[in-house]
Formats: structure tokens, C-alpha cells, sequence
């Protein structure tokens, strides 16, 4: 295995093994105190992180990268300020590691309890956001896990400081510096070295497009955690309260268009199509939102004719795909047929409808009443979140702490031993 790595590879992905092993013991305090350490790094170094990002941005710039994705790259005063509050959240959450999930004692007297454990080393594989390379280490850290973080290039300068600066701050703490490891190598060998690592690496979280997530899925030997993409839907439904539902479709969409969390179809119920699919084409252009509409849609106004790819696409724009359905149960099929599994959402003023989409829609996260953007670690008081995790094993949805432990046995007996016809404890079966 060892072999088929480069020197530099290796070098880092040891020496996260090395640290991980350090790092897991650890109670509580010294790693609250050495994410604090981070986060008063980060501030008090704003100004170099913000001179690296600009390299960043001005070589994306350059590329003929959208806006949109310029935004989701870009990092100023108050974003940094952000990252590092985010880091003071997570030094603020109780630690998940030692936690009890649940014990008992045995009918034969051995005490039985299983807890959380870290996980060990954990390789993330992202793309964009610099802002994830901490949010990451921080996470990582405080569950007691070593990470491997390979960001993508066009943030390569970004991170590289950022990874800098936060092995500097752990420098000075009891938390082992090379828990946070930066993969070298701005190529995709860098990518497949991390995805073959088997043995150094525990497990792997892709973070990013549809293309990114199928690819490490499909080529990576280390165990992975798949998260995905965001199709997320907004649904008005027949008993929908009309002004609400323009609210929320408009924050689930335009309030932060390009991340995974915003609305990329809105559907409606034909029973209130004429109230509310003029009055939301009206408010969409105003915000400069582009419409894909089904030819329900278009008898409204004036949109881009709808196709089935673009009901399929995450846009991470101000686009939005919509159509008009004729039962819950309709909308309900469509996002079966073409969500993600991300966030879904339902606008009604229905108990009985809210409860009927909630036991339908099989996503990880499902919204009443409310917008799409919900769905995020900080949000739901994770501090941060590794990603948003839409497959079924070990975790689902916003990944915070606990879902970056596994867990372990221990059972505690008086010189317990098992038989053939039963339990016998070695003192009485003595004599003694």
C-alpha cells in the first residue's frame, strides 16, 4: 500500500495517524482550549488569510468562474469572524467522545456499556468553500479525530494558510499539531492517494457536486460517507397560507442561492395555482430568479420551458425549476423522481397534509412551514457540520459531533468465563 503513495502523501497521512492516536484520550478541556487558541488565531491573522483568498478569487476571476461560485470562494473580515465564532461554538458543545449511548447489567453480572468513540483519521475531499477547512478541522478535533483535508484547487492558496495558521495555534496546546493535515498536490493523484489510503485513513467524506460525490463513491477503497447533493423542493399545498408560502419560497431560494441547501423546484397544487403561481413568477423576477416552468407553469408567464433535466439539476443560481401538480401525492412522486434526498419542504395550513409529507418524502431533512435553508449544522446547534449526509448508514443529514464517532463495547466482569453450560466466575468455580 505503502508503495503506491508519494513521499509527501505519506508524510502527512502518518503523521495524522500518529496524532489521532495522541488526540483520542484527551478529555474535554484541553481540546475546548486549543479550538479557542484557533479561533483567536484566525481573527488576530485575518488579514493574511483574507491576502490568500484574493489570490483565489482573482485566479477564478480569471477562469470564467460564475459569480455565484466567486461567492461561495471568497473571504472577507466578517466571513473570517464568522469561521472563528463557528470554531467557539463548536469548543462550547459538549464533547460526544465517552458518551454512554446505553448499559445494562447481564443476567450472568457482567456490567455491559457502550459509548462513543473517534472515528481516527478522517479525509475530507471538498471543493469551493475555504470556510469547510475549518469548520472541518474544528469538528474533527473536537470529536477526537486526526484530519486529512484535501480542498479543491481553485481554493488552494486559502487553505494552505488557513492549515498554516491552525497548526501554529495547536502548537502551543495539548492537542497534537499534526491532527490537522493538509493533503499536498493541487492534481487529481493527490485525490486518489487519499481515496486509496486504506489503513492510514478511517474513513472519507466527499463534500461538493454530484460529479465529485459519484466519483469518490465509486473509486474509493477507504470506507466513505456519502453526502449529497441539494434538490431541495418547495411544495404549496392546497391548503398553503399564500403569503407564507411566497416568503418561504423566496428565502429558500434567493437567500443564498448557491449552496446546497437552496430550494431548486418549487411544485403547487392546482387548487391554488391561480392564486399563487402569478404572484410567485411576479416576486422571482424581482429578485432575478429565472424560471423553468412545465407548460402548467407557462400559462402563467413567461418562463424557460422545462424539460426533465432541469428538474434534475442542482443550479446553486437564481434559477428555479417549478410545475403544477394536482395532489400531494403528485408532488410527492416528483420528488421521489427527481430530489437529491436533501430537504424537502411542505407550505400548509393542513395537520393532517403536513403529516401525510412528512411520512412520504423519504429525505434527511423535511421542512414544515418553513424554508429549505434550515437544513445546516449551525442551525440545528451543531456548531458547524462536516456536511450534509444523504445516505442511510451511520449518519444522515447535518453531520456534527456524534456523527463523527463510532462507538466501542466494554463489559466488566469478577473473573467472568463462559462455559458450555453457562457462566461460572473464576473464584467460585475455585473454590475461593
Amino acid at each position: 500500500m505503502e508503495r503506491e503513495m508519494s513521499d509527501d502523501f505519506l508524510k502527512v497521512a502518518l503523521a495524522a495517524k500518529e496524532a489521532a492516536a495522541e488526540l483520542a484520550p484527551l478529555p474535554r478541556a484541553p481540546k475546548d482550549a486549543a479550538l479557542r487558541m484557533v479561533a483567536d488565531a484566525l481573527v488576530a491573522r485575518s488579514a493574511e488569510i483574507i491576502a490568500a483568498n484574493a489570490l483565489d478569487v482573482d485566479r477564478a476571476r480569471e477562469s470564467g468562474v460564475s459569480e455565484y461560485m466567486i461567492d461561495r470562494l471568497r473571504l472577507d473580515e466578517a466571513r473570517v469572524g464568522a469561521i472563528a465564532e463557528a470554531v467557539r461554538r463548536v469548543a462550547d458543545l459538549p464533547d460526544p467522545v465517552g458518551e454512554v449511548i446505553r448499559g445494562s447489567t447481564l443476567p450472568n453480572g457482567l456490567e455491559l456499556r457502550q459509548f462513543r468513540v473517534p472515528l481516527g483519521v478522517i479525509g475530507i475531499i471538498y471543493e469551493g468553500r475555504p470556510n469547510v477547512t475549518v469548520d472541518a478541522a474544528a469538528l474533527c478535533l473536537k470529536s477526537g479525530n486526526a484530519t486529512l483535508l484535501r480542498g479543491s484547487s481553485s481554493a488552494y492558496e486559502s487553505n494552505t494558510v488557513l492549515v498554516r495558521i491552525m497548526q501554529e495555534a495547536l502548537a502551543g496546546t495539548e492537542v497534537p499539531a499534526g491532527a490537522v493535515q493538509l493533503v499536498p498536490g493541487l492534481t487529481r493523484d493527490s485525490v486518489k492517494e487519499l481515496m486509496r489510503a486504506r489503513g492510514l485513513v478511517d474513513v472519507l467524506i466527499p463534500r461538493g457536486g454530484a460529479s465529485l460525490i459519484k466519483s469518490v463513491v465509486e473509486e474509493s477503497t477507504v470506507p466513505v460517507i456519502e453526502t449529497g447533493v441539494g434538490n431541495c423542493h418547495v411544495y404549496v399545498d392546497a391548503a398553503a397560507d399564500i403569503d407564507l408560502a411566497i416568503a418561504i419560497l423566496l428565502n429558500s431560494k434567493v437567500q443564498r442561492p448557491s449552496v446546497c441547501n437552496a430550494a431548486e423546484t418549487f411544485l403547487v397544487h392546482a387548487a391554488v395555482a391561480d392564486t399563487f403561481v402569478p404572484r410567485a413568477l411576479a416576486a422571482l423576477a424581482a429578485q432575478g430568479v429565472t424560471v423553468h416552468g412545465d407548460a402548467r407553469i407557462a400559462a402563467y408567464g413567461d418562463v424557460v420551458p422545462a424539460g426533465e433535466e432541469d428538474f434534475r439539476t442542482e443550479y446553486l443560481s437564481l434559477d428555479i425549476a417549478a410545475a403544477v401538480v394536482d395532489s400531494l401525492e403528485d408532488a410527492v412522486a416528483h420528488i421521489r423522481k427527481y430530489g437529491s434526498g436533501h430537504t424537502d419542504a411542505i407550505v400548509t395550513r393542513s395537520i393532517g397534509a403536513s403529516r401525510r409529507f412528512v411520512s412520504l418524502v423519504d429525505s434527511a431533512a423535511v421542512a414544515v412551514n418553513a424554508s429549505t435553508r434550515f437544513t445546516d449544522g449551525g442551525e440545528f446547534g451543531f456548531g458547524a457540520e462536516i456536511g450534509i449526509s444523504t445516505q442511510k448508514l451511520h449518519a444522515r443529514g447535518p453531520m456534527g459531533l456524534s456523527e463523527l464517532t463510532s462507538t466501542k463495547w466494554v463489559y466488566t466482569g469478577e473473573g467472568h468465563l463462559r462455559t458450555a453450560t453457562g457462566t461460572v466466575v473464576a473464584s467460585e468455580a475455585s473454590g475461593g
